[in-house]
């Protein structure tokens, strides 16, 4: 003789209901932790060379960079250079010498391609991160702001020179503000280079890898150069710079 089938009940139970919501967003958020970028803070070094701390919070560049942006280009790629540089210098010679020191000796040789381009990159993200600050640009100091209108007739033909360069920067590179022996240039390096290798002091620089600005902009490259200049850069660092 068969057993009666059990019938399960047609309705669900408001508690019933409040467990599963609870169980379901309990998966979200594990999930959401999972897919977010890597926090913007600084690890312990595993050699000579450490990953600097930034001087600002993670949204703290919102929204011409986005949080998620800054977490994926410190915490991964600006990371990814200095672990690659620790390894490539351990036991040897180069591990004593400053970031700047190790960039002019191994700049253009050959065997020393792989040293160059993480020590560089090093050193050009740090600079980076240093000429952006939260509510920036606006007005440069004085003594700078005489120098840019000295070189460029005023910081519109500047800012004109800097977004030229950026949108014409074809593939990886870097935008730069340069004292270029009596006067102040625009100039733009490929890849890792800087100009630390032309003999030029760099005054501020805008990264325009696509890793900088492509979770936020896209192909839009000029609209991220626009934005870093007019609401982002770091006059009282150029300053500074040109000051020394």
């Amino acid at each position: 003789m068969n057993k009666p089938m059990t019938v399960l009940p047609a309705t669900i139970t408001r508690r019933g209901l409040m467990l599963a919501s609870a169980g379901f967003a309990s998966l979200a958020s594990t999930l959401a932790r999972a897919a977010a970028p890597p926090a913007a803070t600084a690890a312990a070094p595993s050699g000579p060379f450490n990953l600097p701390a930034l001087t600002f919070a993670d949204n703290a560049l919102d929204p011409v960079i986005s949080s998620t942006t800054l977490g994926f280009h410190y915490g991964k790629h600006h990371k990814g250079y200095v672990d690659n540089l620790n390894k490539a210098v351990a036991g040897t010679p180069l591990a004593g010498m400053a970031l700047e020191q190790i960039i002019t000796t191994t700049y253009g040789v050959a065997d020393k391609t792989g040293i160059y381009n993480n020590a560089s990159q090093d050193w050009n993200h740090s600079f980076y991160w240093k000429s952006l600050r939260p509510q920036g640009g606006g007005a440069p100091p004085a003594a700078l702001r005489q120098r840019i209108d000295a070189s460029f007739g005023d910081l519109d033909g500047l800012r004109k020179e800097i977004l030229a360069a950026s949108a014409s920067q074809f593939g990886s590179g870097w935008v730069w503000l340069v004292v270029d022996g009596d006067k102040l240039a625009v100039t733009k390096t490929g890849n890792a280079d800087s100009p630390l290798t032309r003999g030029q002091k760099p005054l501020l620089t805008i990264d325009v890898w696509e890793h900088a600005y492509y979770l936020d902009y896209q192909n839009r490259r000029a609209d991220y150069a626009a934005a870093v200049f007019d609401r982002l850069l770091n006059w009282g660092f150029a300053a500074d710079n040109l000051a020394v």
